[in-house]
């Protein structure tokens, strides 16, 4: 699926609710889903710099693909990592540095999360393009 694509999903999802409260229990269940990392990703250089709770990121590239894990030890910010990595894993660096991230604004997020969330989903977004830029140098 393209990152567009997963987007729309991603949109769909969170149209089927119209009480926020039923939105963060969508975003707490995705951070609750993504995978355990690896205890060795859990370094200072994977953890990202401008949010309020820890966040840790590891990217790997093969075969042309960047994925992406992720956690957190705040609920709320592992879901929205987890949604970021939903949208940008397992795509090329180039797809993920020319993805526009609609679904933010378009789900109501922007209006939603504190200021600090709000930049610290910023530095994750900025974070996971850094990697994507990196990676399309190889």
């Amino acid at each position: 699926m393209t990152t567009q694509q997963i987007q729309q999903e991603i949109i769909d999802e969170f149209s089927a609710f119209d009480d926020w409260m039923d939105k963060y229990q969508m975003i707490i269940d995705l951070g609750n889903e993504l995978p355990p990392l690896n205890p060795e990703f859990k370094t200072e250089d994977n953890l990202i710099e401008g949010c309020q709770s820890r966040v840790w990121l590891h990217a790997q590239f093969s075969n042309g693909l960047i994925h992406f894990e992720a956690d957190s030890d705040a609920i709320i910010t592992k879901g929205l990592i987890g949604l970021l990595i939903r949208v940008l894993s397992d795509h090329t660096p180039q797809e993920i540095l020319d993805c526009d991230v609609h679904f933010i604004d378009e789900i109501g997020l922007t209006q939603h999360l504190s200021p600090t969330r709000s930049n610290g989903l910023l530095s994750m977004l900025k974070q996971i393009k850094t990697y994507a830029l990196a990676y399309s140098q190889q």
